[in-house]
């Protein structure tokens, strides 16, 4: 199978990285990619936001399968084109990829497919939403309508801050607030037969102790040793199976990645948002403990097919994965700082280094974005795990570069689902 891989990220590195270890990928390409995904694939220099120029590629270069990463393509309709010159493409269609381009829209589906989550408000003025704050209360979760890279999030217990961020945004999703650890479950889906994988946790605010801004995500783990048993099986059956059955009557079907970010609450499982595509950093560590090839769950999906895919399996122990950003991240990045010790990192038992925000300047690996890299490393467990990830941290160096420290140092309770009132 000839495999093309559309993005620059840390998600398609290890994307990349993934099918380029498959027994069954005989070549991978990478629009436009990066310098880690230099190392397994060949790239080309293609604006992955043109669906008239990747689909192009991906007929030149005679491709099997093309695998969209990035959100913003999807929303913007690259898979629909792909799969118009014929050829399979892993993601959903621009209507479909809407769950993720619309927090609203997300919102409708999930209550016609009867999907437990947040109570939650649309607003498009100021005072729409000052009354949506005082209904809900505090903490305030003021979420903007559209994509925002991980960012357009606010969870604050300050009113004026809710209120500045509801203001800013051209429409806003306010949602009462969930108590409860969040999980996130990715499945493959090809519209009607649905494959979850093992769940992860993310940490998405910049600082120690969950403290600061929201950003894309600075680390995760797998697996969850602490979830409540059979996890996998509500959430397929309650949010996941629901919200593809419900796509499909809708005309629209899902094909792609559906991600369900979960929180765990006393009340039981909501979902907090869905996203329509691998998410980062979590793929990361998820594809370091995957024992089964990538690709022919990729390619079911994309082509109908995957009730013929056998479900994934998984590797035991557990892998870790803590992102290295830019300084100023995530207000600002930092471009053009050199980076070192990346060798040195890998040649760790366990570790390997996922590109994002790089670029090569004058044969020097330099940081081209916000969250430039992450170490992934796996081990006999979560603490093992993480502890050889920050050896891998400690090898590496660039200006400015900043990290969490405490990407799953202490992992949760399960939560104590309190019984329904009679």
């Amino acid at each position: 199978m000839r495999t093309l891989v559309i993005g620059t990220g840390g998600r398609e590195h290890a994307l990349a990285r993934a099918l380029s270890r498959d027994p069954g990928v005989e070549e991978v390409h990478a629009a436009p990619g990066n310098p880690g995904m230099a190392t397994v694939a060949t790239c080309h220099d293609v604006d992955p936001m043109s669906g008239d120029g990747v689909a192009a590629l991906a007929e030149k270069l005679g491709a099997d399968l093309v695998v969209i990463g990035p959100e913003a393509p999807l929303v913007a309709g690259v898979a629909d084109a792909v799969r118009q010159r014929g050829i399979a493409c892993f993601g959903p269609s621009r209507e479909a990829a809407e769950l993720e381009g619309s927090k609203a829209f997300a919102k409708h589906v999930m209550a016609a497919a009867g999907v437990p989550t947040a109570a939650a408000r649309v607003c498009t003025t100021r005072a729409e939403a000052e009354q949506a704050l005082a209904e809900l209360g505090a903490p305030y979760v003021v979420k903007d309508d559209g994509l925002a890279a991980g960012k357009g999030v606010v969870v604050t217990d300050d009113l004026e801050t809710a209120i500045a961020h509801a203001v800013a945004c051209e429409r806003v999703v306010i949602e009462e607030y969930l108590d409860g650890p969040e999980v996130s479950l990715f499945a493959i889906t090809d519209g009607t037969t649905v494959r979850p994988l093992q769940p992860a946790q993310d940490f998405k605010r910049i600082h120690d102790g969950d403290q600061g801004p929201n950003t894309g995500g600075m680390g995760a783990y797998t697996p969850l040793t602490w979830a409540p048993p059979g996890l996998v099986e509500e959430v397929t059956r309650d949010v996941l199976q629901p919200t593809v059955d419900e796509m499909a009557r809708r005309g629209t079907p899902f094909a792609g990645l559906l991600y369900a970010g979960l929180a765990l609450t006393r009340r039981g499982v909501r979902v907090v948002e869905f996203n329509a595509r691998f998410g980062d950093p979590e793929t990361q560590a998820l594809l370091a403990l995957l024992d089964s090839p990538i690709s022919p769950l990729l390619h079911g999906a994309a082509t109908g097919s995957l009730a013929e895919v056998p479900p994934p399996t998984w590797r035991s122990g557990a892998a870790v994965a803590v992102v290295m950003a830019s300084r100023g991240y995530p207000e600002t990045s930092s471009n053009g700082d050199v980076v070192t010790g990346v060798e040195a990192a890998e040649s760790l038992d366990g570790v390997h280094v996922i590109h994002a925000g790089t670029a090569l300047r004058d044969g020097d690996l330099v940081t081209a974005g916000g969250r430039v890299l992450a170490v992934v490393a796996t081990g006999a467990d979560v603490a093992t795990a993480r502890e050889t990830a920050y050896a891998g941290v400690a090898a590496l160096d660039f200006e400015g570069a900043q990290h969490r420290t405490d990407i799953a140092r202490r992992l949760p309770s399960s939560p104590t689902v309190q019984e329904p009132t009679p």
